[in-house]
């Protein structure tokens, strides 16, 4: 199988040569808190946003196309993002430069007002994880972010755990 859960990273993590030259030359994505949790809730969106958009694609893909991602989403600033209108979604289907995919840049969008919610009601992201039970590698945590959020599944929303530093078993 392909990756953490299922999720491609661009590899075939199962064969026996790729698992050495895995462990002897892949490196962490810079974009991986796996050190220490991310300190701001756009970081925390940022990286589900990448998650979302890697999903069904070739890291290399997202890699190649962050930076006019990221701009296009207002630097996930998650208050300008929540406020994205219909004609900004039709702007985003036009520009060549993301991943022009109808229903994640909807789901980021959706995602975002969550994220406000969240923040409503927690105080931060970091504060809504720490709330939620995580025995059990983590179960009830991936089951509440795949009921809360658009376009996050169980593989996707594991993998979003462990990018940003929760101690999650992914393998």
């Amino acid at each position: 199988m392909d990756g953490i859960h299922g999720y491609n990273l661009g590899m075939d993590v199962s064969s026996e040569t790729v698992s050495m030259q895995h462990d002897e030359h892949w490196q962490m994505p810079e974009w991986w808190c796996r050190k220490e949790r991310p300190a701001t809730d756009e970081t925390y969106f940022e990286n589900m946003c990448r998650v979302i958009f890697q999903e069904g694609l070739n890291w290399k893909v997202i890699d190649n196309k962050w930076s006019t991602t990221r701009k296009a989403f207002a630097n996930f600033n998650i208050s300008k993002v929540a406020c994205f209108t219909a004609a900004d979604v039709e702007r985003l289907l036009k520009d060549e430069g993301i991943v022009r995919n109808r229903s994640k840049i909807e789901a980021i969008i959706y995602n975002a007002q969550e994220f406000k919610t969240l923040k409503e009601k927690f105080g931060s992201f970091q504060k809504y994880l720490d709330s939620i039970d995580k025995s059990s590698n983590y179960e009830k945590v991936v089951k509440d972010l795949t009921g809360k959020f658009k376009h996050l599944g169980p593989p996707s929303a594991s993998l979003f755990l462990y990018t940003v530093g929760e101690e999650i078993s992914p393998w």
